[in-house]
């Protein structure tokens, strides 16, 4: 790998647009200059998206429960059962946080929890034929792959039958949350008690087979290696190679504050860019990738735009868990055009499928 010119022919093999391996991959990552990536992620998204749009969603993340008995080392949100803190949503209270919503122009609601043993798949079910009976236009995005391997062992029924009864019920489309690094060795580190590496693909296989469109995260910066994330996003690409179920990619960044993970700081802005930009050359299936404004700020996500991004994400009207880690940056939807456009580009409004809002 270390042989002289081999980093030049990964470069000039990403820039004839060919699909580079495990080992270039992680070469490119490792050796190449920061600006070097930064160029070559952003020449492929301007391939992938010629116009000059950037892309955004008015959503809310709506936690139903914080109760939770995985007990994940970087998770600072979740309570244990009969915690005093511990919480269930009202429908009352869910229909006052949806109501807002729409109040703002959002068309989605993020909706997510923790493992709660003390709700059963019918509580979810309810829930979600609540919300299409209240709010029949509302997009439900919602309950990541542990949370329905967990519904699933809990029911004593398949994957496949979990999701259909939550479709069913009104689900639109699920969240890539919980993947972490998808690699059982650091997962049994930071979350021992979380589904597997295969468990987590296996959901969004299923779910891509019934139809929904999910997205696909990573949660960097703990306990793993660089050549862990690139076994992460080779994972990912892998799959989309069979389903062609995802519609974007988001990484971010762990945020060490009031979590059992010791670390003084979190990853530094370089770092974040350098994974941003060789997730958009491994990922070359992906259309989209989304920057963080929420775990790196507004200045760091306004760059990520010049490192493969082209997209900023949502307004994130509510956010709990990374607030429960220390970071509580806040974007006004006003404030997030007027970044997209100092940066030279145009915002538009999405749908969680990557479709114009007019």
């Amino acid at each position: 790998m270390k042989e002289k010119g081999f980093l030049p022919k990964i470069i000039s093999k990403v820039e004839k647009g060919a699909r580079i391996s495990f080992n270039e991959a992680l070469c490119l990552y490792n050796e190449a200059d920061f600006f070097t990536l930064g160029q070559l992620a952003n020449k492929i998204r301007w391939k992938k998206h010629p116009e000059p749009y950037v892309s955004y969603v008015i959503d809310r993340n709506i936690n139903y429960s914080n109760v939770c008995v995985c007990g994940c080392k970087f998770c600072a949100f979740y309570r244990p059962p009969n915690h005093p803190e511990g919480y269930v949503i009202s429908f009352e209270e869910l229909a006052r946080k949806i109501e807002e919503t729409l109040s703002l122009g959002g068309t989605q609601i993020l909706l997510q929890g923790g493992h709660n043993p003390n709700l059963n798949l019918s509580f979810y079910e309810d829930m979600l034929r609540f919300i299409k009976k209240n709010f029949p236009t509302i997009h439900i995005h919602g309950f990541s792959p542990p949370e329905i391997v967990f519904f699933s062992q809990n029911e004593g029924i398949s994957i496949t039958e979990t999701i259909s009864r939550l479709v069913d019920a009104g689900l639109g489309s699920i969240p890539g949350g919980g993947a972490e690094i998808l690699v059982d060795e650091v997962r049994k580190k930071i979350s021992p008690r979380k589904c597997s590496s295969s468990e987590w693909l296996h959901v969004m296989e299923e779910a891509h087979k019934l139809g929904l469109r999910t997205t696909a995260t990573m949660m960097f910066g703990h306990l793993e290696s660089r050549a862990h994330r690139i076994e992460h996003l080779i994972s990912l690409r892998n799959l989309q190679d069979k389903t062609q179920g995802f519609t974007a990619f988001i990484p971010w960044t762990f945020q060490p504050k009031n979590t059992q993970i010791f670390k003084k700081l979190p990853e530094l802005s370089v770092e974040y860019l350098r994974l941003l930009a060789i997730s958009r050359i491994v990922l070359d299936n992906f259309d989209n990738i989304q920057a963080s404004w929420v775990t790196m700020g507004p200045d760091v996500a306004q760059t990520a735009l010049f490192f493969g991004a082209n997209d900023f994400g949502s307004t994130m009207i509510e956010e709990n868990v990374v607030a429960a880690a220390g970071i509580s940056f806040r974007m006004p939807l006003k404030e997030m055009k007027r970044l997209i456009e100092a940066a030279g580009f145009i915002p538009r409004q999405r749908t969680m499928a990557y479709e114009w809002v007019e």
